[in-house]
């Protein structure tokens, strides 16, 4: 019992943290050759950017920050799942001369570097610039981005925030009316810098709240990085996730819809215009058209009934009415016997006027009945 109890827990002492490293397969190469970077210690899945950067050094970093950096012959590659990674990296002249780094940063996510010592064979190599015994600044804080997007930042608007830290003196005389240098960078691209002077006045050991505005131009969406630098040196980043403006992919879906629609309706009021003006009254008459002008259904006439059928309604609809011709309401013997044959002659002849066509005053049999009737 006493055995175990003086044990110590399995798995033994708890590791700390690993710190990323860097390592290189050879320390100096010429341009047009490779190495190959190693690393290990990374968080597992991140995705790093390698570059080989000039004025630089392991204790001081990239002093001028990526801008003193081959990006053009960079390389991106990406942890395993034990935060391990092995690649080469093309050795390609820094814009700016030797001491060189080897620079190993992540893209996305939680912030993490590594240098590791490097020397370009046949280029140039500079002292360091002396640091600064005067004016020095510290970030005491964590960076945030304070602000909001709008609806117009919706619809292409450029976005913008506002970059908050707090930043100490840790010189030894006042810094008056600072300026720094805000840069945005888009994935791994380089950022483009901008001068911000901040007024105040900050002694020695004293402590300030520092704002300054970051835009990016109009329609820019995707992962961005926030860069503060000071007197040479980066103080920090911020990333920033910009959200797409969908509202000109919107506005432009409703440009692809409505453009073609004006044009076929302008299309067809012009064919309307040029159609002839028997087609423009209702089109063809005929037999075979409707009421409208429109063709009626084969087979069928005028008014949609079929032909050979009981009901022919356009042969009924030429045929006029016959109407029964008036009787004289005189008493028998109020007049002579020639006025009786005047008055059966008139009623005959109004007969013939109204009757059908194939009837004739001799061949029909009603009139001839009547005067038979009449006659004495």
């Amino acid at each position: 019992m006493l055995a175990l109890v003086l044990l110590p827990p399995a798995g033994g002492t708890a590791l700390a943290a690993e710190k990323p490293t860097v390592e290189l397969s050879r320390s100096q190469a010429g341009t047009g050759g490779s190495i190959t970077v190693t690393g290990t210690g990374w968080r597992a899945g991140a995705l790093l950017m390698m570059l080989v950067c000039g004025r630089s050094s392991t204790d001081r970093g990239v002093i001028g920050g990526t801008d003193s950096c081959a990006n053009a012959d960079g390389r991106a590659v990406t942890t395993d799942a034990k935060g391990r990674f092995s690649k080469k990296l093309p050795v390609a002249e820094p814009p700016e001369p030797c001491p060189c780094v080897v620079h190993v940063a992540t893209v996305t996510g939680a912030k993490a570097a590594a240098d590791a010592p490097f020397l370009v064979a046949g280029h140039e190599v500079e002292p360091l610039p002396a640091r600064q015994a005067g004016e020095r600044l510290s970030v005491l804080t964590d960076t945030r981005l304070d602000g909001s997007s709008g609806l117009l930042t919706w619809f292409g608007a450029p976005p913008a925030r506002t970059l908050v830290l707090t930043v100490g003196n840790v010189g030894t005389t006042a810094v008056k009316d600072p300026v720094f240098h805000v840069g945005t960078s888009h994935g791994v691209f380089a950022p483009q810098w901008e001068q911000q002077q901040w007024r105040g006045t900050i002694g020695p050991g004293k402590k300030a709240r520092i704002s300054l505005p970051v835009e990016l131009t109009g329609g820019a969406h995707g992962d961005y990085t926030v860069s503060l630098k000071f007197g040479g040196k980066v103080l920090a980043e911020q990333p920033w996730g910009v959200g797409r403006p969908w509202g000109v992919t919107l506005f432009w879906v409703l440009v692809c819809v409505v453009v073609p629609a004006a044009l076929f309706r302008m299309g067809m009021a012009a064919v309307d215009r040029m159609r002839p003006p028997s087609a423009a009254r209702g089109g063809r008459s005929g037999p075979g058209a409707g009421r409208d002008g429109r063709p009626g259904r084969p087979g069928r006439g005028a008014h949609g009934v079929r032909r050979g059928g009981l009901r022919l309604p356009e042969v009924a609809l030429r045929v006029p009415k016959m109407r029964r011709p008036p009787v004289s309401r005189e008493p028998a013997g109020a007049g002579t016997d020639a006025d009786t044959r005047t008055g059966a002659g008139a009623r005959t002849r109004a007969r013939t006027h109204t009757g059908l066509p194939w009837f004739t005053p001799d061949t029909d049999p009603r009139a001839t009945g009547a005067e038979e009737h009449r006659d004495p």
